[in-house]
């Protein structure tokens, strides 16, 4: 074993190369947030399973995607390539045996375990980025390219999920990690240098039990206020345990000794108003998938690959937006130059859900919405995941990393489910007083998602106003963490 400094400069070819395979590991779980939603009616007929459990398969997976803080100190303590190996090849093994389910139960359990390892692979990929691209100009354009995939993978996912399920079968759709899962962790192995935390210090076990059930609780009770309300009493004694439970666990963290979230962790400006624009951004973008989902499917009688082709222009402006501007402008303005004027793109996207009708055509009514939403995405999510790791010591690289992750798990369920409460509450009630024939039926459903769009882009302002007074960095200064993780007490070669 050997130890070796890690901004050598012969080593940039490699860190290129290791780019493709992180940033894959990172595209794969996008994708899964949205690739069986697209699959969800094919395999509920073909499982049997009812109304009242499909939301599960779901659930299953963001539930055990509640453990996101435990997955990143874990990476900080035995190895971030060590545990990146581990969540790619456990999440291989979870798709195939989801793939493979003959039955509700085998299914859930499938898509649980891939909750767990999504749990371990998302922060030790992100972390592996944040100590491999330590100058300002290759930290934009990695996370440029990291951005683009984080903003744009969703739709990629429907694209791919459409295009699965009506020409192969819906198992593809959990089928397809198998390969990316497989292709990443072998280019992790050859490419990538381990990286840890050389001390052994005590696991923060009361931490670890406290900021898991409280985020299952809330993700949980999020879940249920789609279908039991959110003023029901289980939704509200979910989350009201879910928030008391994150509020000890803050008290916790600041009285022990080796806490699992280290409080200048979140406490820094810059990087707490980075996980707060990822946890708002995402209710922008899920907002948005959910309802030009349904929209062009229930109401212009889409087809799942047309659907998903529908999508490809908000893609390609994402990757135009991430890649050929603000990878550009990332290391030489402020991060709320980019991400408020973002925010506010998102919010105009949102907005533009509005004007559509039942027979509005494509080109004035998708197309400009999904343009506004991936021009302001690819300004948002490289500049937000760059700096969500701002200055941080390498040894907590992994938990900052999983901040993020769990900024955009819980905003992505809680915006999900306020959102589609919000658009059926207001689909039923123009129902009420319009009647019921199919094409009311139609208008209420674009009623119901122009209401919720508005409240989307209400707290996608507010939230570019919170940012732009929060994070006061005055210039660009991202290459702290670099440095340090030169060190050659922090990064070990094998």
């Amino acid at each position: 074993m050997a130890t070796t400094r890690a901004q050598a400069p012969a080593a940039a070819p490699r860190r290129w190369a290791a780019l493709f395979f992180i940033a894959l590991a990172q595209l794969m779980i996008v994708l899964d947030a949205t690739v069986v939603n697209i699959a969800l009616p094919s395999l509920q007929r073909d499982l049997g399973i009812s109304d009242g459990d499909r939301q599960w398969i779901i659930t299953a997976y963001t539930l055990a995607f509640g453990s996101l803080l435990l997955g990143g100190r874990i990476a900080d303590r035995a190895g971030r390539r060590r545990t990146f190996l581990v969540g790619a090849l456990g999440f291989a093994g979870a798709s195939a045996l989801g793939g493979a389910a003959t039955g509700f139960e085998l299914l859930l359990v499938a898509r649980a375990l891939q909750g767990a390892f999504a749990a371990l692979l998302g922060p030790s990929a992100l972390s592996l980025l944040t100590v491999t691209f330590t100058r300002a100009e290759d930290r934009a354009k990695a996370f440029g390219v990291w951005g683009a995939i984080s903003a744009a993978g969703g739709a990629v996912g429907l694209l791919a999920g459409g295009a699965l399920t009506d020409y192969l079968d819906w198992r593809w759709c959990l089928y397809v990690n198998i390969p990316l899962a497989l292709v990443a962790a072998v280019g992790a192995t050859a490419l990538v240098a381990e990286s840890h935390r050389t001390g052994k210090a005590r696991l923060d076990l009361p931490g670890v039990l406290l900021v898991t059930t409280g985020l299952v609780a809330v993700v949980y009770g999020t879940s249920r206020a789609e279908s039991d309300g959110w003023d029901s009493p289980r939704t509200i004694g979910l989350l009201a345990a879910g928030a008391v439970l994150l509020a000890v666990f803050a008290l916790v963290e600041r009285r022990t000794a080796g806490p699992l979230l280290p409080p200048h962790v979140v406490a820094d400006r810059t990087r707490g108003g980075a996980y707060l624009t990822v946890g708002i951004a995402v209710i922008g973008m899920f907002g948005a998938f959910l309802f030009m989902t349904y929209y062009l499917q229930a109401v212009k009688g889409y087809s799942p690959i047309r659907t998903g082709v529908a999508f490809l222009p908000m893609v390609t402006t994402v990757l135009v937006s991430a890649a050929g501007l603000t990878t550009r402008l990332l290391p030489r303005v402020p991060p709320r130059a980019l991400i408020v004027p973002g925010m506010l793109i998102v919010a105009c996207g949102m907005l533009w859900m509005l004007t559509l009708e039942p027979g509005t055509p494509y080109a004035r009514g998708v197309l400009i919405a999904g343009l506004l939403l991936g021009f302001g995405s690819g300004l948002i999510m490289p500049t937000a995941l760059n700096y969500a790791t701002h200055d941080i010591d390498p040894n907590a690289a992994g938990v900052a990393s999983a901040c993020v992750n769990t900024a955009q798990q819980i905003g992505g369920s809680i915006g999900t489910a306020l959102l589609n409460t919000i658009a059926t509450t207001a689909t039923a009630d123009y129902l009420a007083s319009h009647g019921a024939t199919p094409a009311i039926a139609r208008q209420a459903a674009v009623e119901g998602f122009g209401t919720a769009s508005a409240w989307a882009a209400g707290i996608i302002v507010v939230g570019a106003l919170i940012v732009a007074v929060l994070m006061n960095t005055s210039r660009p200064d991202i290459r702290p963490a670099a440095e340090e993780a030169a060190d050659p007490e922090t990064l070990v070669a094998h």
